[in-house]
Formats: C-alpha cells, sequence, structure tokens
C-alpha cells in the first residue's frame, strides 16, 4: 500500500514529537488520523489546531499500558472511520542513571509504556489489518534497540526487545499484505528525556538520575533532528516496503562496530568514542 489518501493512521504519543511530527506528515498525505496520548491537554490542544487546520482528526486519550484502554482506541477508531490502515506505535519513555539504582517501580513502568504498548498495539490492531489484507505497523524502537549505552540500561533492554518483536512480526505477516517497519532513531528533537512528566506511580527522580539525564537533554536540543525529518523517513520507508528505518548514517556505523567486536570475540566497545560531538555523550556515566 503506497498511496495514502483517505487511508486511516492511527498514532500513539500523538501530542508531541515524533508522533506529532509523523501525524502532521500523514494528514498532508491526504489520510484520517487517530491522534493517541496519555496527555489529554496536549492532545485536546493539537486536535484542535489540526483540525481547525481542516485536518480529518480524531483524538483519542489513551494509556498504552492498559491493554483495555487499547482496545477502546481500536473501538473507537473502527466506529469513527470505518476501518485502519496504518498503525504507529510510536509512545515511549527514557529514564536514565545508573541500572544499579533502579527500582522495580522504574522497570515495571519503562517495560509498560515501552514494550507492553507495543505488543497490545500489535495484538489489537494486527489482526484487524491482517483480515482487510494491506496495512503497515510501525514500531518505533531506537539505536538503542542495537547498540547500548552505560546511562540507558532500562532504556536500551526495552528498545532491544521491541526490535525483537518487529522482526518476528515482520516474518510472521509475510505474505500477508501487512507490512511491519522498525524505526531506529538516534537523536531526534522531542519531550523524552523530560517523559517523568508523565509518571503517575508517585515515584520521583533521585539525585544521580537527575544528573544523569541534564546532559542528555543538552545533547538532544544541541544535536537532535527534528520529528518533521523522521516524519519523511518513515513515508519512505513504507513506499519502499522497507523494515529497517534508520534516521542517521552513524547507526550502520554504530550496528557494525557490535558486529565487529563479536566477529572478534571482543568485550563490547562504545561505539560513540571520537565521533565529534557524540564523543562526549559517549562519556556519560
Amino acid at each position: 500500500m503506497d498511496d495514502f489518501k483517505g487511508r486511516v493512521a492511527v498514532v500513539t504519543g500523538a501530542a508531541s514529537g515524533i508522533g506529532l511530527g509523523v501525524a502532521e506528515r500523514f494528514l498532508k498525505e491526504g489520510m484520517k488520523v487517530v491522534l493517541a496520548d496519555v496527555e489529554k491537554g496536549s492532545l485536546d490542544r493539537e486536535i484542535a489546531r489540526l483540525s481547525g487546520a481542516g485536518g480529518d482528526v480524531l483524538g483519542v486519550v489513551c494509556d498504552v499500558r492498559d491493554p483495555e484502554s487499547v482496545k477502546d482506541l481500536a473501538a473507537r477508531t473502527l466506529s469513527h472511520f470505518g476501518g485502519v490502515h496504518v498503525l504507529f506505535n510510536n509512545a515511549g519513555v527514557a529514564p536514565a542513571g545508573p541500572m544499579l539504582e533502579t527500582t522495580p517501580e522504574d522497570w515495571r513502568w519503562i517495560v509498560e509504556v515501552n514494550l507492553l504498548g507495543v505488543a497490545y498495539g500489535v495484538t489489537t490492531f494486527g489482526p484487524i489489518m491482517k483480515e482487510a489484507g494491506e496495512g503497515h505497523i510501525i514500531n518505533t524502537a531506537s539505536e538503542a534497540g542495537h547498540v547500548s549505552s552505560a546511562v540507558l540500561g532500562m532504556y536500551t533492554a526495552t528498545k532491544h526487545a521491541v526490535v525483537g518483536l518487529s522482526e518476528s512480526l515482520f516474518r510472521e505477516l509475510e505474505g500477508t499484505g501487512v507490512s511491519v517497519h522498525c524505526l531506529c532513531p538516534n537523536l531526534v528533537k522531542t519531550e523524552i528525556f523530560n517523559s517523568e512528566r508523565n509518571r503517575d506511580d508517585g515515584v520521583e527522580m533521585t539525585a544521580s538520575q537527575t544528573a544523569t539525564i541534564a546532559p542528555l537533554r543538552e545533547a538532544i536540543t544541541a544535536m537532535g533532528i527534528t520529528p518533521t525529518q523522521v516524519a519523511g523517513d518513515i513515508l519512505d520507508a513504507m513506499r519502499a516496503d522497507r523494515f529497517w528505518i534508520f534516521t542517521h548514517d552513524l547507526t550502520k556505523q554504530a550496528l557494525g562496530i557490535r558486529a565487529m567486536d563479536i566477529e572478534a570475540g571482543r568485550n563490547p566497545t562504545n561505539p560513540y568514542v571520537g565521533i565529534g560531538r557524540l564523543d562526549e555523550f559517549a562519556s556519560l556515566k
């Protein structure tokens, strides 16, 4: 499916960042878009803006950690638009800090959003698309789904899982008419490193987590690409029926270094050492 005019797309984490940028690009392609997000205020504001500009949009407050909330998202999509052709499982969070200082609550939060949120989207919308015999499922992983970082251990674990889920789903759906894509961006100008704003379990960041995440916020501001660029990469991959979506050339370089380490029997090395400003990022502890 490469003609998207009139098609229906569902985007999670759609009230900001990559989700919003992709929703806007889908609308420019003539699509009808369901924007789903847990932040009601931001969602309402963006729905008003986009609909005011002529976009055919529906806003649904959805907590991807809750399978019933995802089922409600599907029901409202089908009731309002009569079908679904594109699913963008994009909602995610990125706490940072020493992994040895993490808690069960930390792990539960990030796994439920980053991994189970994708799984619930797949198991809820995937059968609808398979029965229709067409569609696209895009899962947001990360470059961190392939390489590791000393300060993003939990995030890296969940994104490795999303990569594996996506590859397996690709194989499962081969020949059904439903395409699967795995988005693996490096730094993008989003609020991902401010995701604790949506944490509702009463847990606050520790001093070491706060100290760790500050330079990450600076890095994403200084070096991140725009969500608009990512949206273009996604559309290109959908039209080409290409599974991998890498937004940065250096991602393949990082993957190559990891592969060479494995082949040579070396311990993991940091792929960012010596790469311009990313050298600063590599030194974070």
